[in-house]
């Protein structure tokens, strides 16, 4: 990666500072006598905000979508007249009012929707399509829990394996919400809860999230090509943004499945609100066609909160809110042929948001993350493997929005992060891979949108020190993204862009099923990992109904750190650097007809590593996938959906043979789980295998009902109508094969007060 010096930086920082607005406030770019027009949308009942609705003014034909917070602004808006704002959100009926601004001053608006118990179409696409004629993003997907509702459930709803059905995210399995993205691994995936990392954000062997989707308001989810606010990883940003509770009155939820409880409190308090839930497991039958195991004694829980208050009398236009999250997961065996397993989250934030009269947005935010693994061997009196990570993290992000529309960011991180694992091998000795370091980077983007037909955002983010050694030094990660519409209906779209991750995870590509990924920074022998996303992408509206959207992408990674799996002596290195590409086609097709919804999405990807002299295809790469969904509102609360997926069969590698194994004091394969009395085995090319394809067919059907004063909410699904032997893994001590999920029927119920 290019070292930018320090001249250089200053120059580009006093380009964008001073020559770019200076260009945007300009005479004649804007029209004279104007004014403009901030607003907060939220829902008429619970006072939540409304993400990413479509906001625009009729006579001017101009617009804006509000953000993850419910707020939205427009500039340039002609003043002294009337005009007519319109409000559009799904699940809520649209909102027309006219509007009347002042000359050089900005107009508040507090704008509460109404919600429909009628599933309304992609209602006012004209708004929409003003709202979003110059927007820059591509790879990215903004999703509402309205949407999100619209994606499928499976067995236990959950985000993350919703998202599963989105092109170019790839699962290797029913048993694991665990995702890859474009050929990337899953530890190049950033997570985060309102900005704060989550580094297992998994219950349960990667069943589903520790996030409970009923805390949930909105996500992010960026594919690739994510803007330069965001770091650290090198192929997928989510950011999911919880709700702030209800504003006007309490409610209480609760909730059972096959899987787990769950119960949710919110409410009012003095200037603000509060939210929190909790989720516990209990013994069931189900865990057993999970996790092909008779006996398994899986415990878990997670707890989620959220306070927010706003004061105008202490300091008008702010927002505060303090967030916590807590998960823990226990796999206590009481086998002495098999390990136990612990693992736990804790996460804890803080966050002040600030508006005034002036287009600015100001936010900083201080979070705390920690995540805790332990692997305990019941067949020796060996200690405990144990991986520790904490961070500390301070952001600071700043906007300005000038009167041509264009737009500034800009923003800083401080990152403290700590990692340790410890190691103890058979004869006894303790390994300590322990590393800190602090990350500090400055990110600048510019957003260029004066013109109705091209957006561009042009950023950069620089570390000027890192979390290894080799990480800091004021490298440059350029970022660039570009939308042109040729017409209303049809936008060419395109990204690039340099990123960086100085964090890993220890596996090894041979295992089926990795259950200790243990989480340390980057050797200081070793240069972080870097890749470049080149994305290229075209949108079609055919109608108000029928859209397509395609993309194609290469992903080039270099530097990833990988085991070193010819390491003979002590001397040599754990880990070494690797490379690798990715390149597909990706297809998102939806419809949208009078009661029946259809999303279609199809993939074709390649992904290749390079680990010194071997070129292998990763455990995750998949040819063909193709994801179809079909949903129907009956009337009266009553809605039915049907899915059918189909992938192409997994790589594995082959076993040629087996021979026994020396007790001699090893100290290698310090990382395994298994007992190590059992023989070595041989094993043939990596991954030259494939296991046959992939298909499956899941039916559900969810209805609302209403008693008194509470709701009730019941969904029931059938998982594999037509009982696939899906493989997932030939167990290789036995030759067993081990499947799938076999056809499987679930219920859900839900209660409301």
């Amino acid at each position: 990666m290019q070292e930018l010096k320090l001249p250089g930086i200053l120059f580009s920082l006093l380009l964008i500072f001073f020559f770019l607005p200076a260009a945007s406030d300009s005479p004649g770019i804007y029209a004279q006598g104007s004014g403009n027009l901030r607003g907060l949308i939220t829902d008429s009942t619970s006072g939540e905000a409304l993400a990413y609705a479509s906001v625009a003014i009729q006579e001017i034909s101009t617009g804006a979508y509000s953000d993850s917070k419910g707020y939205f602004l427009i500039t340039s808006v002609p003043a002294g007249r009337p005009l007519t704002l319109v409000v559009s959100y799904m699940g809520y009926y649209p909102r027309k009012m006219t509007i009347k601004l002042e000359k050089g001053k900005m107009t508040h608006l507090d704008i509460r929707m109404v919600p429909t118990s009628v599933v309304l179409p992609m209602v006012e696409k004209v708004e929409k399509r003003i709202a979003e004629e110059n927007a820059t993003d591509i790879s990215l997907q903004r999703l509402t829990i309205k949407e999100l509702e619209l994606l499928p459930k499976g067995v236990e709803t959950d985000i993350f394996r919703s998202l599963q059905y989105l092109p170019g995210v790839r699962s290797t399995g029913d048993v694991s919400a665990r995702y890859y993205i474009r050929g990337g691994a899953s530890n190049q995936n950033l997570v985060m809860i309102n900005g704060a990392t989550i580094y297992n954000p998994f219950h349960a062997f990667g069943l589903f999230s520790i996030v409970d989707p009923e805390m949930v308001n909105n996500i992010e989810f960026f594919k690739g090509g994510f803007t330069s606010e965001y770091g650290g990883r090198l192929s997928s940003v989510m950011n999911i943004f919880t709700k702030d509770g209800n504003k006007n009155s309490y409610g209480l939820k609760a909730g059972i499945s096959y899987l787990s409880a769950k119960a949710l409190a919110e409410g009012p308090i003095p200037y603000g609100s509060f939210i929190v839930t909790g989720r516990r497991s209990y013994s069931s039958d189900i865990y057993k066609k999970f996790l092909n195991d008779k006996n398994i004694p899986l415990d878990f829980y997670d707890l989620s909160f959220k306070l927010n208050y706003s004061n105008p009398e202490f300091v008008e236009g702010s927002k505060i809110t303090i967030q916590g999250l807590l998960s823990d997961d226990r796999l206590m065996n009481g086998d002495e042929t098999k390990a136990d397993l612990k693992w736990s989250n804790r996460i804890f934030g803080f966050k002040w948001f600030q508006i005034s009269d002036s287009p600015l947005f100001f936010e900083m935010g201080v979070s705390f993350s920690s995540f805790l693994g332990e692997v305990i061997p019941n067949y020796s009196t060996s200690k405990p493997k144990k991986n520790e990570v904490s961070d500390l993290n301070m952001k600071v992000d700043c906007s300005y929005v000038y009167d041509s529309k264009d737009e500034l960011g800009v923003g800083l991180s401080i990152l403290r992060l700590k990692t340790n694992l410890f190691l103890e091998n058979n004869g006894g000795i303790i390994t300590d891979i322990g590393s800190s370091g602090t990350n500090f980077a400055v990110y600048v983007k510019y957003k260029y949108l004066r013109f109705k037909n091209l957006g561009i955002d042009l950023g950069t983010r620089i570390n000027l020190t890192g979390l290894s050694k080799k990480g800091g030094g004021f490298l440059n990660e350029p970022r660039l993204s570009f939308t042109y519409r040729f017409i209303p209906e049809i936008a060419l779209k395109g990204a690039w862009g340099i990123y960086q991750q100085e964090m890993t995870t220890l596996s090894d590509e041979s295992e089926v099923i990795s259950l200790f990924e243990p989480w340390i920074i980057t050797p200081n022998y070793l240069s972080p990992a870097r890749a470049r996303h080149y994305i290229l992408g075209l949108e079609t509206n055919f109608t108000d109904e029928l859209s397509l959207e395609t993309e194609g992408y290469y992903k080039k990674i270099e530097n990833f750190p990988a085991l070193n799996e010819k390491k003979v002596f002590d001397s040599d290195p754990d880990l070494v650097a690797g490379s690798g590409e990715a390149y597909g086609l990706e297809f998102m097709l939806k419809y949208k007809f009078l009661d029946f919804y259809f999303m279609g999405s199809y993939s074709l990807g390649w992904t290749y590593k390079t680990v010194g002299d071997w070129l292998f295809y990763p455990k995750y790469d998949s040819r063909h996938s193709l994801n179809l969904t079909l949903e129907y509102n009956f009337g009266k609360d009553w809605q039915a959906s049907v899915i059918w997926v189909y992938n192409s069969g997994l790589p594995f590698t082959k076993i040629t043979g087996y021979y026994d194994k020396l007790d001699a004091g090893d100290y290698f394969n310090q990382l395994s789980l298994f007992t190590p009395y059992q023989p070595f085995l041989l094993l043939g090319d990596k991954n030259l295998g494939r296991l046959p394809d992939y298909h499956r067919l899941d039916i559900s059907l969810s209805k609302k009902f209403s008693i008194g004063f509470a709701n009730f909410y019941l969904d029931a699904s059938i998982v594999n109508v037509y009982d696939r032997k899906n493989i997932f893994y030939f167990e290789r001590n036995t030759g067993k094969r081990v499947n799938m999920l076999p056809f499987l029927p679930t219920a859900t119920l839900k209660l409301e007060i």
